[in-house]
C-alpha cells in the first residue's frame, strides 16, 4: 500500500516557504518526445562514467604509457594527478556551460557538452606514448583530461534538468532514474571492457596498441549521442521562459544564481555531498580497499563491485518510481538513515573477507545507494526556478562533488593511514549521511508538483 505524497510543512524555522510556482494551463507532453529525451541524457551520463571506469582500471597501464619509466608508484601517482584534474576544472565547466543553458537553451548546451566529451575521450586514444614524443604525452593527457571535466561541468546537471523538464509532474522521479541507470551501465561497460580486455591480451598487447582501444570507441558513441540530442526540440519549461519575454531572454548574472538562491545552493550542496560520497566510496573507493587494505584478489574485488552496479541497475527504475508515490523525501531520508546505522556494519562484513560475505556488506551499501541515485536527478533540479535553473544547479553540484565526491577516495585513505582504523570508510558514509539528513529535514517535497516557476505539466497521449 503506497503512501500518498508528502506535503510541504507551512513555513517556518525548519522548512523553507515554497518558491511561488508558475499558474497557467497544464503542459501535456509527449510520450515519444520524452523517451527520446530520457535516452539522450542517459547515454551523455553513461559515456562519462564509462571513461571514468575505463580510466580508473587502465590506470597501471596508462602509468606505463605516458610517464616516465622506473618509479611504478609515481607512474600511477601521475595518472591519477592527471584524473584528478578534471575535478579541478568541474566547477569551471558548470560556471560556463549552466549560465550558457539558461540563456541559449538546455538542447544547445548538452549537445555542446556531448561533443567535447566525446573528443576529448577519444583524443586519448590517440596520443602518442612518452616513449614517442616524450613529455608532450603526459601533456596532451593532461588537456585532454582538462577537456572532459571542462564538459562534464555542464552535463550531470543539463542532464537532470533537461529529464525534469520534460517529464510530467506525476512520474518525473521514474523517468529522472534512468539518468543513474546510464552511469551505472557506463561504468560497467568500461570497467568490465578493461576487464575482457586484460584477460584476453598479453601484456605486450595492452600497453602498445590495446589501452587505446576503449578510448577509441567514445567516437562513435559521441556521434550516436550528438544525433539523439540534436533530433530533440528545447523543453517545454525553458521554451515557456523564452516566450514570456518579448525579446531575446536577458543574460541572468552569475551572482544572482548564487546570492540570489543561497538558500537552495546550501541544500543542493549538502545532498550532492551525501550522494557523491558514497557513490565515490562504493564504486571507486571500495575496489582499491578490497585489494590494498585488506589484501582482497582484484579480479574477485571488481567483479563484486560490477555485480552490486547490475544490481542497481535492475532495482533502479522501480526505486524512481517509488519516489514518484512516496515523495523524494522519504526515500532520501532512508537512505540517510541507513547509511547512519548500517554503514559499521557493513564494512565489518566486508572486512570479515569471505566473497559471501563481502557481497553482502557491498550489496547491502548499494541499496542504500540507490535512495539517492533514483531520487536525486528529480529532487535536485526541483530546488530552483526555471530561469536559473541550469546555471544554479550546475555550480552547486559541480562544486560539491569536487570538494567533497572526487576527494573521497584520498580523504579516507590519508585518514587511514593517520590514524590506522580500518572502519574510517564506515565513519566518513555516517558523517555525510548526517549532512545528508539535515538538507533532507530542511527541504520542501516536490514528487507530483510542477517544478519552481513551471506550469504544471501533464502526461499526454
Amino acid at each position: 500500500m503506497s503512501a500518498a505524497p508528502v506535503a510541504a510543512a507551512p513555513p517556518s524555522r525548519t522548512t523553507p516557504a515554497p518558491v511561488p510556482r508558475a499558474a497557467g494551463v497544464p503542459t501535456a507532453t509527449d510520450p515519444a518526445l520524452v523517451r527520446r529525451a530520457v535516452k539522450a541524457a542517459a547515454l551523455g551520463n553513461a559515456m562519462e562514467w564509462f571513461d571514468f571506469g575505463v580510466y580508473s582500471y587502465i590506470a597501471v597501464t596508462l602509468g606505463k604509457v605516458f610517464f616516465p619509466s622506473g618509479n611504478p608508484t609515481a607512474q600511477l601517482l601521475s595518472t591519477f594527478g592527471a584524473f584528478a584534474a578534471a575535478f579541478l576544472v568541474r566547477p569551471l565547466g558548470g560556471m560556463v556551460f549552466g549560465p550558457l543553458g539558461d540563456r541559449v537553451g538546455r538542447q544547445k548546451v548538452l549537445a555542446l557538452t556531448m561533443i567535447m566529451m566525446a573528443a576529448g575521450t577519444f583524443a586519448i586514444g590517440l596520443i602518442p606514448s612518452y616513449a614517442t614524443i616524450g613529455v608532450w604525452a603526459p601533456v596532451l593527457l593532461l588537456a585532454a583530461r582538462l577537456v572532459q571535466g571542462f564538459s562534464t561541468g555542464g552535463e550531470y546537471a543539463g542532464a537532470s534538468t533537461f529529464i525534469a523538464e520534460y517529464a510530467p509532474d506525476k512520474r518525473r522521479g521514474f523517468l529522472g532514474s534512468w539518468l543513474e541507470f546510464g552511469t551505472l551501465a557506463g561504468y560497467i561497460g568500461g570497467a568490465g571492457l578493461v576487464t575482457l580486455m586484460t584477460a584476453l591480451l598479453s601484456d605486450g598487447d595492452l600497453m602498445s596498441w590495446g589501452w587505446r582501444i576503449p578510448f577509441l570507441i567514445a567516437g562513435p558513441m559521441g556521434i550516436v549521442g550528438l544525433y539523439l540530442r540534436m533530433r530533440l526540440e528545447e523543453t517545454p519549461a525553458f521554451a515557456a521562459e523564452v516566450a514570456k519575454a518579448e525579446t531575446e531572454r536577458p543574460k541572468v548574472p552569475l551572482r544572482e544564481m548564487v546570492t540570489g538562491q543561497w538558500r537552495a545552493l546550501l541544500l543542493c550542496v549538502g545532498l550532492v555531498l551525501v550522494f557523491n560520497v558514497t557513490d565515490y566510496m562504493l564504486l571507486s573507493y571500495m575496489p582499491s580497499y578490497l585489494t590494498s587494505e585488506l589484501e582482497y584478489d582484484e579480479t574477485h574485488g571488481l567483479l563484486v563491485v560490477l555485480g552490486v552496479m547490475a544490481l542497481m541497475m535492475v532495482v533502479q527504475p522501480f526505486a524512481g518510481a517509488l519516489t514518484d508515490r512516496v515523495g523524494r523525501r522519504p526515500v532520501i531520508a532512508a537512505g540517510c538513515a541507513g547509511f547512519l546505522l548500517l554503514s559499521v556494519p557493513a564494512l565489518l562484513l566486508i572486512r570479515e573477507g569471505s566473497l559471501l560475505a563481502v557481497a553482502l556488506g557491498m550489496g547491502a551499501l548499494g541499496m542504500l545507494l540507490v535512495c539517492f541515485t533514483a531520487s536525486m536527478p528529480s529532487a535536485l533540479p526541483a530546488l530552483f526556478p526555471t530561469r536559473v535553473r541550469y546555471g544554479s544547479l550546475s555550480i552547486g553540484f559541480n562544486v560539491s562533488v569536487s570538494l567533497f565526491g572526487g576527494t573521497t577516495p584520498l580523504v579516507v585513505t590519508a585518514l587511514i593511514g593517520a590514524t590506522g582504523d580500518m572502519m574510517m570508510p564506515a565513519y566518513y558514509m555516517m558523517a555525510a549521511a548526517v549532512v545528508g539528513g539535515v538538507a533532507v529535514w530542511f527541504m520542501t517535497e516536490s514528487a507530483g508538483r510542477p517544478l519552481p516557476g513551471s506550469a504544471p505539466a501533464v502526461e499526454g497521449r
